[in-house]
């Protein structure tokens, strides 16, 4: 198992190797609130990953693997019991559908930030997942291109650490 350290500018390294990644737009912040755009700093845990098994193979990890499907989604309404956890789908609360059109979310990398338990407007659905074509900055999350994500992976990836100077 191998963690990655992660700089504000972008860079993350992992097993000697350097990988240019994609962060929130808010940048890097110790105090993540719901809805700042800015990826937590500390020390994220690989939970899990996920991935839609339609447009890709399993991919690598030492960390458990699951499918994705169209009625997976993930709460980030801060006064909802199911607040930074999986739905189902319909779900009465504001949430994220993870079945996207956009490819962003075949693989998500469930990252372990404000989920041991959950306390309201510290940050929802913190994730490493495909980065946009263009590299736009994400909501929060961690983004890399495909094909950099499945190498991480591979590497063993079991945490990022943020740093946030």
């Amino acid at each position: 198992m191998t963690q990655a350290v992660l700089h504000p500018d972008g860079r993350l390294l992992l097993a000697g190797q350097a990988f240019r990644a994609v962060l929130g737009r808010g940048g890097v912040r110790a105090d993540k609130q719901e809805g700042d755009g800015a990826t937590p700093a500390g020390q994220l845990p690989l939970r899990r990953v996920l991935y839609r098994a339609d447009r890709i193979r399993p991919p690598e990890t030492v960390v458990p693997l699951e499918p994705i499907g169209p009625a997976d989604g993930w709460c980030d309404d801060p006064t909802h019991p199911d607040y930074n956890r999986p739905v189902t789908l319909p779900h009465p609360a504001s949430h994220e559908a993870l079945w996207r059109a956009d490819g962003v979310y075949d693989i998500v990398g469930v990252l372990g930030w404000n989920d041991a338990p959950p306390q309201a407007s510290r940050g929802s659905a913190i994730f490493l997942h495909v980065a946009r074509p263009d590299r736009a900055p994400t909501e929060g999350c961690i983004a890399l291109p495909v094909a950099e994500l499945l190498a991480v992976l591979r590497a063993g990836l079991s945490a990022i650490v943020v740093l946030e100077r």
